[in-house]
C-alpha cells in the first residue's frame, strides 16, 4: 500500500505528508508502523523504484529528519511541523 499527497487544484490540496500519516492512523486505523512504510518503501515500490524508501547501503541518501521524541508523534500531532532536517543526495537542504 502507499499513502501520498496528490496537491492538485482540481481535486486535492493536500501538500503536508504528516497530515497524511495522521489520517492514514486515524481514519484509515493503519498503525503507526504501517502509516510510515506506505509513506516511504510503499510508494517508491508502487512507483517501481529500486534505490529509496529505505535506509540502508545503495539506496539514495535522501531523509527527513524529525524533531520528535517516537515517530508516534507524525500521527498524534498532524498540526505542528516536526521536520528538523531535510537531506537530499546526502546534503542538508533545509534545516
Amino acid at each position: 500500500m502507499a499513502i501520498a499527497t496528490d496537491c492538485n487544484p482540481g481535486t486535492s490540496y493536500v501538500e503536508n505528508m504528516q497530515m497524511v500519516v495522521a489520517m492514514a492512523v486515524l481514519e484509515m486505523r493503519l498503525t503507526i508502523a504501517q502509516a510510515i512504510w506506505s509513506a516511504t518503501r510503499g510508494g517508491v515500490m508502487a512507483l517501481e523504484l529500486q534505490d529509496s524508501g529505505w535506509i540502508g547501503v545503495g539506496s539514495v541518501a535522501d531523509i527527513v529528519i524529525l524533531d520528535a521524541p517516537s515517530e508516534s508523534h507524525l500521527a498524534y500531532r498532524p498540526g505542528t511541523n516536526l521536520v528538523w532536517k531535510v537531506v537530499k543526495a546526502g546534503t542538508v537542504v533545509a534545516g
